[in-house]
């Protein structure tokens, strides 16, 4: 398969979030070569290395004209640069209810970055299109990805290819059909209370539950346990990235 866009794969991983981390970029650009990219914080996040990824494929690529197609395994990078930022922008980078937005500067960078490629490009040599591609599922480009920012995030670093796609092992056009975001859960009508979701933190471990009893019985006499009562999916998302987690590594109640 052969497409006249630059596809990107971006990719970040934390130890221990927060923790030692990295991020891990891979850029496929139409005239057939390959550029990898990756690299180290010494503390961080999981969705902070996700946001660096992408930010850094489009620093890399600023000077670089056509349509890009960017590929993660991270709804909360995909939700937030499409939806969430330009509210929490006019809010003055604070979400719906008030609350500071996580990983600030983070976001305004992304957000530059995006909105820097318009003013440079125009028309389709400007386009971004967002792709979700489940982790661990096989996807080529995005288990490339994940083993370079894994790798950099405990210190250990790669050879990281540049050359002709010819010579790469990686088929990077292989990717699903659908790379739609999963469907969000209905909406509760106007006046409803009923809570989006419950969240809770045992160590590492956090659940999502559908009702406050099955939350306060997880986290129920346990020594440093978390939960929180959420509203919305922007409220969860928010919360999930003050706990330095991933949505996709939440767990649904047993």
């Amino acid at each position: 398969m052969k497409s006249h866009a630059t596809f990107v794969f971006a990719d970040g991983a934390c130890s221990g979030n927060p923790g030692p981390g990295g991020w891990g970029t891979l850029i496929a650009t139409p005239d057939g070569q390959v550029t990898e990219l990756g690299g180290h914080e010494p503390e961080t996040t999981n969705n902070r290395m996700e946001l660096t990824a992408v930010g850094k494929a489009l620093r890399h690529l600023e000077a670089t004209p056509g349509p890009l197609h960017i590929h993660t395994d991270s709804t909360y990078v995909i939700q937030g640069a499409t939806r969430w930022a330009f509210g929490w922008s006019k809010r003055g980078w604070k979400t719906a209810d008030g609350k500071e937005v996580a990983n600030t500067l983070y976001w305004k960078r992304l957000m530059a970055l995006l909105a820097q490629r318009k003013q440079t490009h125009s028309g389709e040599a400007a386009a971004v299109e967002w792709h979700y591609v489940r982790g661990h599922v096989g996807v080529p480009g995005n288990e490339r990805v994940d083993a370079i920012a894994v790798s950099f995030s405990r210190g250990k670093g790669m050879r990281l290819y540049t050359g002709s796609l010819v010579g790469y092992d990686v088929d990077v056009y292989d990717v699903p059909e659908d790379t739609s975001l999963p469907p969000e859960k209905p909406r509760e009508e106007k006046g409803k209370t009923k809570a989006h979701s419950y969240l809770s933190q045992v160590g590492r471990s956090v659940k999502r539950h559908s009702t406050w009893a099955a939350c306060e019985r997880r986290v129920k006499g346990v020594s440093d346990a978390r939960f929180k009562k959420t509203k919305s999916e922007e409220d969860e998302a928010q919360v999930l990235a003050d706990w330095g987690v991933k949505p996709e590594d939440v767990q649904a109640e047993d």
